[in-house]
């Protein structure tokens, strides 16, 4: 078999087979963080990424390789989560600028196209570190220039840029030591290679297996669809203040079936029961293979981590609908169907300026809204917010200038993302951690230019030292750290220094190597998993060695990581 032309429909094939391979490999790909905390989540990041992708591509898939790889670059946009995310947008972004305008390409403009997703890709990042899925991309694509100019088979250029992607990939450990410290491939770029081996699979004729994303089952649509219907009119008849759950949530669980330590058995009356308990208008509906779900709940989040024990989440869809309903409500008022009592008030003058943040757990996120934070994205560790979650926190302020707080290194490039494409300014300040991100509000004056602000906020990060205490995920070493699966782990920025079976061990010692004689305030942030008894003993540890530094305790909420430390 030989293609010396590509069209539309065989890329978008070639897309559906990718993707299939990328999200029946999620967990391997997640295996592969460094890092052994239950943040691992690259594959996750990537297949939710790439989903939607296929989701918009499904819709508009055309014969011309033009609007089909519009539709999948648009998709991928929008939906990129995590730096992972954002990187294999990039890398189709640029790819469909390259075959713009064309009906079909040869092997060499695909190969150029590759080579232009790759450029787009590294212009996106600000500081590229080769040992990555960045590296793996390029290597992968030069080959593909090379191949081209002797062959015209575009089936011969896949294979060759797929070889080169594998050695690219066995590489990495050796450009990036922290890889092979820890012995693992680059994450990001193993979850690539999924995708382009999907690629070459279907220039090879192979066929897409049944539950690729393409055709996943349409399970509990009617129900779903007379659902939303009554719900919609429900809520012409009600005030906005009496909706108690905020966000309706959609998805669907792909369940793995395994007996893997981390993955619980899947029982439909289990799941349904334990949804139950954290929203309304609750519909499950599944087969064997696929979970369908839609819950209203104020928490998504935590929605969505309890049911990503049961395998991978897909078509993710979560809506505010108080925001819903007050638009409901106008639209309904123009044509004179509303209460009076509901009528929508004048629309309010712009803010100077409006913010953004991103968390995880009720209590952070209440802090930050007392410190003037207009929208709070939920999200962090395991739920990286997409693009387009910050393009409708964007859409929904009125304000003269937008200013984001991602509080996470895994978020920052998606803010940056959506900044590039919103219809008015936007600043991302570059904060990793809660600790960064309340600092930074500090140093935020409304009565400040933009750009004095964004400077102030900017070097009020340097200020504040951040530590976070979680368990591990599997067995690893980090530097002299020997670390066993269910130990807790205590990291000081990035770097983890001490890990134990103890979780008040472990704290204190990651605090009191964290404080010195400089160090005055110190911030206690409790996590879903943390007492205020360990609180006080933590404060207790401290007295002694530090008598004059100040211990604040606040309730965080926060899932996974029982102690967030921020020291000032």
């Amino acid at each position: 078999m030989v293609h010396t032309r590509l069209d539309g429909v065989l890329f978008s094939r070639m897309v559906y087979l990718g993707a299939n391979l990328l999200s029946d490999n999620v967990r391997v790909v997640d295996g592969l963080n460094v890092f052994p905390v239950p943040d691992g989540d690259t594959g996750t990041n990537m297949n939710l990424t790439f989903s939607s992708g296929v989701e918009e591509l499904t819709r508009k898939e055309s014969p011309r390789i033009t609007e089909s790889a519009a539709a999948l670059a648009k998709g991928l946009l929008m939906g990129a989560r995590g730096n992972s995310g954002v990187i294999l947008s990039q890398l189709f972004r640029g790819f469909s600028k390259s075959v713009n305008g064309k009906d079909e390409v040869n092997a060499r403009q695909f190969a150029d196209a590759l080579k232009a997703g790759v450029d787009s890709a590294y212009q996106a990042v600000m500081k590229p570190v080769e040992g990555t899925i960045l590296t793996v991309a390029r290597e992968a694509a030069e080959m593909a220039v090379r191949a081209a100019r002797t062959s015209d088979d575009i089936i011969s250029v896949m294979e060759k840029t797929y070889e080169q992607a594998q050695t690219t990939l066995l590489r990495t450990p050796e450009m990036l030591p922290v890889l092979k410290e820890v012995g693992v491939v680059d994450s990001g770029g193993q979850g690539l290679l999924f995708i382009y081996e999907g690629f070459l699979r279907a220039l090879r004729g192979e066929e897409l297996s049944a539950d690729c994303e393409r055709s996943v089952p349409k399970i509990g649509q009617q129900e779903l669809d007379k659902l939303i219907s009554e719900q919609h009119n429900a809520q012409i008849h009600m005030k906005t203040e009496d909706i108690t759950y905020g966000y309706c949530t959609e998805f669907m669980v792909h369940v793995t079936h395994s007996t893997e330590p981390n993955k619980k058995t899947f029982s439909e009356a289990l799941f349904r029961n334990h949804l139950d308990t954290m929203g309304d208008s609750l519909l499950v509906v599944s087969d064997d293979e696929v979970v369908k779900v839609h819950i209203h709940a104020e928490h998504p989040g935590s929605v969505l981590q309890y049911a990503q024990q049961f395998g991978s989440l897909h078509r993710l869809k979560i809506e505010n609908m108080r925001e819903q309903h007050a638009n409901i409500l106008k639209a309904e008022e123009s044509k004179g169907q509303a209460k009076p009592e509901a009528a929508a008030q004048p629309v309010a003058d712009l803010l100077p300026y409006g913010l953004i943040a991103v968390a995880a757990g009720e209590g952070i996120a209440t802090i930050l809204r007392s410190m003037g934070v207009h929208v709070v994205v939920e999200g962090g560790q395991t739920m990286n917010p997409s693009t387009e979650d910050f393009m409708k926190a964007i859409e929904g302020l009125r304000a003269e200038h937008i200013i984001i707080l991602p509080n996470n290194s895994n978020i920052i490039m998606a803010a940056q993302q959506a900044s590039e494409l919103a219809e008015v300014p936007v600043s991302v300040i570059p904060t990793k951690s809660i600790p960064q991100g309340l600092a930074a509000l500090i140093s935020f004056h409304v009565d400040v230019e933009p750009e004095a602000n964004v400077q102030a906020m900017t070097k009020a990060i340097a200020q504040v030292k951040t530590g976070m205490v979680t368990h591990a995920v599997r067995d690893t070493q980090m530097g002299e750290v020997q670390i066993k699966e269910g130990d807790f782990i205590g990291m000081a920025e990035k770097e983890i220094v001490t890990a134990g079976p103890d979780l008040l061990a472990c704290a204190t010692t990651l605090l009191l190597g964290m404080v010195d004689e400089d160090s005055e305030i110190i911030t206690i942030f409790l996590g879903e998993d943390a007492t205020e008894d360990q609180a006080h003993a933590l404060e207790k540890a401290l007295s002694d060695p530090f008598p004059d530094v100040e211990v604040e305790i606040q309730a965080g909420g926060q899932p996974l990581y029982p102690f967030i430390f921020s020291v000032e």
